[in-house]
């Protein structure tokens, strides 16, 4: 994977039921897991769409204080340099940086005000293809991530000088503050807010599909359900907060079919 400083490159799923896990994300996308070749330590898979890896897959560690949902890794160009960095800054270290053969280097870490994240120096250059911006998405893939923060303001200097990360265009929420719009390089990778009623701080990220209400059909069929939504969006489409069948989050964006 490519490693543009600031853009998300890479997903994983933590997870209390792997298996259940699979069945349920590859009835609600299609996606097809296999496990790396000479494997890792954990219970790892790697979930792909047409042929493309788009995230990884965990059973949560007993032995790790991890919390079981989704998690970005934003590309940077030296893990170790940004580990300190983001020390200074007030992050917490939840994973020193480590080296997996053949994958790369990592480290897991929360952000000033909770929130968890990885940073990761792949060990291949070939372009990431997990998240999608600027184009028409593939069904299946990463397309947008939230960021819920406590104090936004605070949150967009603390990315903007680990990652560069920078605000460009907002859309007024009333009481709720501004959804501002994020960047890293040329690219729109997301936006950040502040708390919303009923909503879950942290990153949150949303997947491409070709229906909205069809994946949404099959969401049911899996045990999910949706949380609000779908919703129309700019350009056409619609959005769809869901919980898996665990009570994970994750998002959904998509055309309507019937329209």
């Amino acid at each position: 994977m490519e490693n543009r400083h600031g853009r998300p490159i890479w997903y994983e799923l933590v997870t209390d039921d792997a298996d259940g896990a699979d069945r349920f994300y590859g009835h609600v996308f299609g996606w097809s897991f296999h496990r790396p070749p000479g494997g890792l330590a954990r219970d790892y898979r790697i979930a792909e769409a047409n042929g493309t890896a788009i995230a990884g897959m965990m059973q949560r560690p007993a032995d790790m204080d991890m919390p079981s949902r989704w998690h970005v890794y934003f590309g940077v160009d030296d893990v170790d340099r940004a580990v300190r960095e983001a020390q200074e800054a007030g992050a917490a270290v939840q994973l020193a940086p480590m080296e997996i053969p053949g994958v790369g280097r990592l480290a897991f870490l929360a952000d000033p005000q909770g929130q968890p994240f990885y940073l990761m120096r792949s060990a291949s250059e070939t372009p990431s293809r997990a998240f999608v911006c600027g184009e028409p998405a593939p069904h299946g893939h990463a397309v947008w991530n939230e960021l819920s923060a406590p104090d936004p303001a605070a949150a967009l200097v603390f990315y903007g000088r680990l990652l560069s990360i920078r605000a460009e265009g907002a859309m007024p929420m009333g009481d709720l503050g501004a959804y501002q719009f994020i960047h890293a390089g040329p690219d729109s990778i997301g936006a950040l807010m502040g708390p919303v009623p009923g909503g879950q701080l942290g990153w949150q990220i949303y997947f491409a599909v070709d229906d909205i209400d069809a994946a949404l059909a099959r969401l049911s069929e899996a045990g999910g359900h949706g949380i609000q939504g779908p919703d129309p969006i700019p350009g056409g489409a619609f959005s769809l907060v869901a919980e898996d069948a665990l009570g994970v989050r994750f998002g959904l964006v998509g055309p309507r079919a019937s329209a």
